[in-house]
């Protein structure tokens, strides 16, 4: 489908942001259970369900404005994905891979903070304040999970560990 219209690319881009949210839900718990650090397990918990309800968000969103989303894979989204994989492969459980988690995680937060102000835009821009009011709620989620990686990362001295090796 061609993005000729502010719809047609806010409908691209709710599909993109869904299918990273998709992604995100089978990546957290490997993340979780990699890490030794209490606090950022629970962290990676908590943010599990914390996104499943940001499915159902865009679900509601969809079904209230009645928008077909389209079957597509975020491909940017499969690239931090893919990324922490990395991690996991090469690092040994600890402090190390624990920081190096929570950098990876702060990048997936930081693509999610950028789609979903972007959507917000395109959601005013088309007059859609119930849309608004749904991705601002989720934007606010994303950006506290954002906080709370960092607050674990500067508790923890985990950045201090990735610098020193």
């Amino acid at each position: 489908m061609a993005r000729t219209t502010i719809e047609d690319l806010f409908i691209h881009e709710l599909s993109d942001v869904y299918s990273a949210e998709k992604q995100i839900t089978r990546a957290l718990p490997r993340l979780a259970r990699a890490s030794t650090n209490p606090k950022l397990k629970a962290a990676f918990e908590s943010h599990l369900e914390e996104t499943r309800g940001q499915i159902e968000r865009i679900d509601e969103l969809v079904e209230g404005a009645g928008l077909k989303l389209k079957r597509m894979k975020c491909m940017a989204m499969e690239g931090l994905v893919e990324e922490s994989k990395e991690l996991l492969d090469e690092i040994e459980k600890g402090e190390v891979l624990d920081a190096g988690l929570i950098g990876a995680c702060q990048k997936v937060e930081h693509y999610e903070i950028a789609a979903y102000g972007t959507l917000i835009a395109m959601a005013t821009k088309l007059g859609m304040p119930d849309a608004v009011s749904l991705l601002s709620d989720t934007l606010a989620e994303e950006k506290a999970a954002d906080e709370k990686l960092t607050a674990i990362a500067e508790e923890g001295g985990d950045q201090a560990a990735t610098l020193s090796q």
